[in-house]
């Protein structure tokens, strides 16, 4: 059967065209990321230093003897992440490399189809090929494989903790986000989706996962204790290299410490208005709350905290795929622009204009952050100031060609499976329009 769809076939719908065209196209990309790319390596090597602190744990030798004077590529995870990633400095570094390099592979590959299915699309849909390309032409997941970073999976524990969020396995949705959290942070601001969803057993595992870990290998290690004395406190300064974040490119360009600290509280207040905007008004759309929200606190944490780093943008693609919505904040040029800056794989140095090439490469994704939260804050913003007008605050914001059947010719709507109107449409279809609703009211009054 598997070999029946391999079999060449001329396209009888537009649909199938796009297919039969981005299916080689996805394929060959992700083969020359994974076994060219990848292999090839490049000057950036974040796994060497990895490799080496596993060896040192495994032998029982101080693990946490980085050199921060240095650019090179320095050991940051904690004495729980160790423990974890330790097993493999048991073969030889070229081989472990390739062996990593294979796992993040495959776990982007399950994410991306963990992706699919939580917008109810299928392998055979137009969707499959076309994100399948998207995802291994980004910067994202290009640089994550030939650094050879562990960020692959810790996007599939992202998809894996949605999935379970939305099922209300709370133990379970925490365990996966647990295990990410004990290598590295960068999906612990999602505990505060499951705080304002009520979902308090997520904490149970979140937590205890990394603490159980950390207390198996506090005792296994040599040095535990440096990683509190010494790696932490560098992880939270700000450095002017390889640094997206505000803090980062204020330090390298010289900018005055009030006019940082002022543009991060800016955006700071900006991200808080949003995030209460959702709450508000779409916590009950579920999908769209949960991918928008954890996009806007992913994509502020990037920007406002410490550090940032362009591959980190890897843990958007829930909030990205949400363009296939009809609600979603992204169906706007500015939005996409904003998602150039830090996904596409370009590179704008220039030898003819060196001092713009430079700066357009350098600034491109913090400016792409920091567009991508204004752009979900004005689209809200708007949604609810025309709401105010039209009296329809009590009860949504949306306005009125949201709330109609989906257009048979949006692509989001295209050779996809039939949705669960709970997914996308919960809210819309409960409340019905804002003239119902008043009528209902007077009726029942």
């Amino acid at each position: 059967m598997f070999l029946r769809q391999l079999e060449p076939r001329t396209a009888r719908t537009t649909a199938e065209v796009i297919k039969f065209a981005l299916w080689p196209l996805a394929v060959m990309t992700v083969l020359n990321r994974v076994f060219i790319k990848a292999v090839n390596g490049f000057i950036t090597d974040d796994y060497r230093p990895v490799y080496q602190a596993s060896l040192d744990f495994l032998n029982g030798r101080p693990v946490y003897t980085a050199n921060f004077d240095s650019v090179d590529p320095h050991y940051l995870y904690p004495p729980s992440g160790t423990l974890l990633i330790a097993p493999i400095a048991a073969i030889d570094y070229e081989k472990s490399r390739w062996l990593f390099i294979a796992l993040n592979a495959i776990a982007i590959l399950i994410a991306w189809y963990l992706l699919l299915r939580l917008f109810r699309y299928t392998a055979n849909s137009v969707a499959a090929p076309a994100l399948l390309l998207a995802m291994f032409m980004s910067e994202t997941v290009i640089n994550t494989l030939v650094f050879t970073n562990v960020n692959g999976c810790v996007l599939l524990a992202e998809l894996i903790f949605i999935h379970l969020l939305l099922k209300r396995r709370d133990l379970w949705a925490g365990a996966a986000l647990g295990l990410s959290i004990a290598v590295k942070p960068t999906l612990a601001p999602l505990l505060l989706i499951a705080l304002v969803r009520g979902q308090w057993k997520v904490f149970i595992t979140a937590l205890g996962v990394p603490i159980a870990l950390t207390a198996i290998a506090w005792p296994l290690s040599k040095d535990p204790e440096k990683f509190l004395t010494r790696t932490a406190p560098y992880i939270f300064e700000s450095r002017d290299y390889f640094n997206s974040a505000i803090v980062g490119n204020g330090e390298y360009y010289g900018l005055p410490p009030w006019l940082t600290w002022g543009m991060r509280l800016v955006m700071g207040v900006l991200v808080m208005l949003t995030l209460w905007l959702l709450y508000r008004y779409y916590r009950d759309d579920e999908v769209f709350f949960v991918c928008t929200a954890s996009g806007v606190l992913l994509t502020a944490s990037f920007l406002l905290s410490s550090l940032g780093q362009m591959y980190y943008s890897m843990m958007l693609f829930p909030f990205l795929m949400t363009v296939v919505l009809r609600n979603s904040v992204l169906r706007n040029w500015p939005a996409w622009l904003a998602i150039f800056g830090f996904m596409s794989y370009d590179k704008w140095l220039s030898d003819r204009w060196q001092h713009v090439g430079r700066n357009l490469e350098y600034l491109r994704i913090t400016f792409g952050w920091g567009l991508l939260l204004l752009v979900v804050f004005c689209v809200l913003g708007d949604r609810y100031l025309a709401a105010r007008r039209d009296g329809r605050l009590p009860f949504e914001i949306d306005p009125a060609w949201m709330r109609s059947a989906p257009d048979s010719r949006d692509p989001a709507s295209a050779s996809a499976e039939p949705r669960d109107t709970v997914a996308a449409d919960s809210v819309r279809s409960r409340n019905g329009s804002a003239s119902e609703q008043q009528k209902r009211i007077s009726v029942e009054g």
